[in-house]
């Protein structure tokens, strides 16, 4: 290392320590975010040095997280994108690609998916013209259950893709199981539960696919970032293609005729010797991450086991300080698991002498950030009620979230002392409505 580049880098450790000291927990005044990234010296030293290095676009850093993503969940590849978001697209998209021939999920097929949660996991349903099935949940765990995914199924079924409640997993083996016994496809949105194990194996692990996102809120950060993992390696090849504007070449960027026959290949309807870099065999996107992404993701992904056992700390907190408080229905973990905890979900009861509004109000005016379980029930949001859509069941617990849940956070960055003004601020609430 140079002596500027190791002067630079030093006085941006410097800086992080100056900008970033201990201003003291002040109830009522300093802000208790209900989730968010925690960054540290090597965090800003790591974005410095790819800047120094001029990483802009994918390279080096990101192949190195891939590689080290992939071994964390066992699975065979890996591919970074630039979200959550775009990581689903691509999971559900790669399966409707002709390299699968007539295992291909085609418009008008079927996913089963679950009413309560966060549209990216049903947007990709509805981008590539599939129905998607909506299914209950289970109050307490906020996830649905194998025997409602079971019922959901139909003779036009031929995915089922899910996520993780809050890091908390659904019954994701069993889930798995049906899918086998049926032939279908399952995709694990694993967005919110990095770190939480099922029957004591990783979640993100069971699905042909599943997905994380890197976005500030979730367990690691890159800013803005997701990947995609499986260990099919003819799906993971398509999700590549889909990612890099659906090009058939696989050249890192700036590279040239890895494959070794650039100028041999004849596809479609080109002229064979079509140079193989512009032969495209899928509609795709370009969906990469950058180097600078990467950097921070690297550095963040040495701290993810502290990170996971303070979301856990932080939850037990939350939940023993609460148990017994009235009219509040609180979190449980799903039998035979162990989440890594994305938030503290609270479900107050309909016959409440209060309202949840009136609750998140009191708690929002003592700046604790309160967030509802994403869109409640999508049936009723706007974007989804004239899409094409089946629902097997009632949605009554989707409803009830809708109306009555909340969440407030349980993200590394909070202390002792102010979860414990979360606790003491909600009993004071309740307390004055008995």
């Amino acid at each position: 290392m140079s002596e500027h580049r190791a002067l630079v880098l030093d006085e941006t450790r410097k800086y992080h320590l100056e900008v970033q000291g201990d201003r003291g927990f002040v109830p009522g005044v300093t802000e208790i975010w209900p989730s968010g990234a925690v960054l540290d010296a090597d965090d800003r030293a790591a974005l410095v040095e790819a800047a120094l290095d001029m990483s802009i676009a994918a390279g080096r850093r990101c192949r190195t997280f891939e590689s080290r993503f992939a071994r964390l969940l066992g699975r065979r590849k890996a591919h970074l994108t630039n979200s959550g978001s775009s990581a689903n697209l691509l999971a559900l998209t790669a399966l409707t690609s002709h390299v699968l021939g007539d295992r291909r999920l085609k418009p008008g097929d079927e996913v089963v998916t679950v009413a309560a949660g966060f549209p990216t996991t049903v947007n990709p349903i509805v981008q590539n013209g599939l129905i998607p099935v909506f299914v209950d949940v289970e109050m307490g765990i906020y996830n649905t259950t194998a025997e409602r995914v079971a019922r959901a199924i139909g003779p036009r079924t031929r995915a089922i893709m899910i996520a993780h409640a809050l890091g908390n997993p659904f019954e994701v083996a069993e889930i798995a199981e049906l899918a086998r016994e049926h032939g279908l496809f399952f995709v694990e949105d694993n967005c919110d539960a990095v770190g939480s194990t099922y029957d004591g194996r990783l979640t993100g692990t069971f699905g042909d696919l599943s997905t994380v996102s890197f976005y500030p809120a979730h367990h690691l950060t890159m800013g803005e970032g997701g990947i995609v993992l499986t260990s099919d390696l003819k799906v993971a090849r398509v999700v590549e293609s889909l990612r890099d504007w659906g090009r058939d070449c696989w050249c890192e960027p700036g590279k040239n005729n890895t494959c070794f026959k650039r100028f041999e290949y004849q596809m479609g309807r080109l002229p064979k010797g079509y140079d193989h870099k512009y032969i495209f065999s899928h509609v795709g996107y370009n969906l990469k991450a950058t180097d600078l992404q990467a950097a921070l993701g690297l550095t963040q992904l040495d701290k993810l086991d502290g990170f996971i056992e303070a979301r856990r700390r932080n939850w037990r907190r939350l939940r023993e300080g609460l148990d017994g408080v009235p009219h509040l229905l609180l979190p449980e973990a799903t039998p035979r698991s162990e989440p890594s905890w994305f938030g503290f979900v609270i479900t107050v009861d309909p016959r409440a002498p209060f309202s949840r509004a009136a609750l998140v109000d009191f708690l929002e005016g003592r700046k604790i950030g309160t967030r509802r379980l994403f869109a409640g029930n999508l049936t009723r949001q706007p974007a989804y009620v004239d899409r094409p859509h089946r629902v097997v069941g009632d949605l009554t617990n989707s409803d009830l979230i809708t109306e009555q849940t909340f969440w407030v956070g349980v993200y590394p960055g909070l202390t002792d002392e102010m979860i414990d003004y979360v606790v003491s601020s909600v009993k004071e609430f309740v307390g004055r409505h008995r």
